[in-house]
């Protein structure tokens, strides 16, 4: 395991990633613990969480647990199920709105206001509870989006939420020199999530998920300052 910067070498450091039942936190998931990690994976869905723990169980320490990341107490249970020492935390999950996706003008405001819940009042709300947990060195990774930064039909409240999160990501990374924070855009991947963006669309000519895990693992490996990256710009070569 490589050493972190400023940070002791730990045989089995350990991160929380959200959203790894399925899709880009799974992919990362199994890549973390290939790599060693032990790791504390949540998703809203009991039975694909269960079997990704099973398969993630083959490689590593695990504790999976169900809930929503916009409950309080789910969120505790995430972190204190991680122990005293968190190393990593990928916020992952995230909502969509509704599908087909609307314009703004049509956007339900409930709708709008779950997706910012889940989007950007989850990922600080974890933030707030594993920073005290985090030595220096330690790594935050926000899930981005390129609708975070670019003007899409029906993507207004998703995209919203998404810059919102970057502009957190941001400020958290002024306020903790001693970390590295960072929002990262996968980009477009064959995931749930995209189908549903496009109901009825054949979406098999889009990359899958782990393609874009070793943008993320150039980050939560590499000596690259916090900030804003693309996954297929920062992903290291194959050696």
């Amino acid at each position: 395991m490589r050493t972190l910067d400023g940070m002791l070498n730990v045989p089995h450091p350990t991160a929380i990633v959200t959203g790894a039942s399925r899709g880009l936190g799974l992919a990362l998931a199994c890549a973390l613990a290939e790599r060693g990690w032990r790791l504390v994976v949540d998703a809203r869905g009991k039975t694909e969480l269960e079997a990704a723990r099973a398969e993630l169980a083959q490689l590593t320490e695990i504790r999976a647990v169900a809930g929503d990341v916009a409950d309080e107490g789910h969120r505790r249970a995430i972190v204190n199920a991680a122990g005293e020492r968190l190393d990593l935390l990928v916020n992952n999950a995230s909502a969509l709105g509704p599908s087909p996706l609307p314009p703004l003008s049509e956007l339900p405001l409930g709708a709008f206001e779950e997706v910012q819940r889940v989007n950007v009042l989850a990922p600080l709300g974890l933030a707030q509870l594993a920073l005290p947990r985090m030595p220096r060195g330690a790594r935050l990774v926000n899930v981005s989006s390129d609708a975070a930064v670019e003007a899409y039909e029906g993507w207004g409240g998703y995209g919203s939420s998404k810059a919102a999160l970057d502009q957190l990501t941001r400020v958290l990374a002024a306020e903790r020199p001693d970390l590295r924070v960072y929002s990262i855009d996968p980009g477009e991947m064959r995931t749930r999530m995209h189908q549903n963006a496009f109901p009825g669309e054949d979406i098999s000519d889009r990359p899958p998920p782990e393609d874009s895990v070793p943008g993320l693992l150039a980050l939560i490996e590499g000596d690259l300052p916090s900030g804003r990256y693309l996954a297929r710009e920062v992903a290291a070569p194959a050696p």
